[in-house]
């Protein structure tokens, strides 16, 4: 569902005709249905990017493919390459941490990955947000 770029260039220009501005592009939130629905990170770049390069002026205001994750609202860049080794390029669109936003960090490439939380840290083990998050975590438990 929803894994053609062209249906979603159709929808974005439909929703303008109509007065109304196409804000994000989800990918399936990591629950129940996410095996059915689920498209890897990856591919929903390239059906996003495909669909993005043909619409114009206000269908451009779509961001995306982007995960309403435990840290934030978490968008797919794209992609890069860094002493020979591919990676994803990621950014906070929104945080639990405004500080995060917009800052980017990088994950391995994988393929297969369809969610953050599939996703391993390009640099170091872990992603710069990680221990602030579970600092924020813990601190609303006690």
């Amino acid at each position: 569902i929803n894994d053609d770029a062209e249906m979603w260039a159709k929808m974005w220009t439909k929703q303008v005709q109509l007065g109304c501005i196409p804000y994000y592009m989800f990918v399936v939130r990591d629950t129940g249905a996410q095996h059915y629905f689920g498209v890897p990170l990856v591919r929903a770049y390239e059906i996003f990017s495909q669909a993005y390069s043909s619409v114009s002026g206000l269908g451009r205001t779509v961001r995306g493919p982007s995960m309403s994750a435990t840290p934030g609202k978490v968008q797919v860049v794209g992609t890069t390459e860094f002493n020979g080794e591919k990676l994803l390029v990621l950014r906070f669109l929104q945080g639990r941490n405004p500080d995060w936003v917009k800052e980017p960090f990088f994950a391995k490439y994988d393929e297969n990955a369809i969610w953050l939380d599939d996703l391993k840290p390009a640099f170091g083990d872990k992603f710069f947000f990680e221990d602030e998050l579970n600092a924020l975590k813990a601190s609303k438990s006690s």
